[in-house]
């Protein structure tokens, strides 16, 4: 009961999560004359690629991905725990 409380809460939950539906907008393409300069300036060696071809993709750095990572470890940790504490309480008859 309490596992189907738990899901019903948690697709509850993901009901109000929006969703991102890719449109095409008309507005995007009336962008001021300044911003897309500014947005075709690259560096490196790609830039005479992508100017040739008329399209890139903005340089946003790269993702710091260490506090997923840490958290993933401790949740996986901490449900590990769990499964050998109730393996060990079922052995030994509490």
């Amino acid at each position: 009961m309490l596992t189907a409380t738990a899901a019903a809460t948690v697709l509850g939950a993901l009901w109000f999560v929006p969703s991102a539906h890719a449109s095409q907008d008309d507005s995007a393409r009336t962008a001021s004359p300044a911003v897309t300069q500014q947005a075709r300036v690259t560096t490196g060696a790609d830039s005479a690629a992508a100017a040739q071809s008329g399209s890139q993709l903005a340089d946003t750095g790269s993702v710091d991905t260490t506090p997923y990572v840490v958290g993933g470890t401790l949740f996986l940790t901490l449900g590990a725990g769990f499964v050998v504490y109730s393996v060990r309480r079922e052995r030994l008859g509490f």
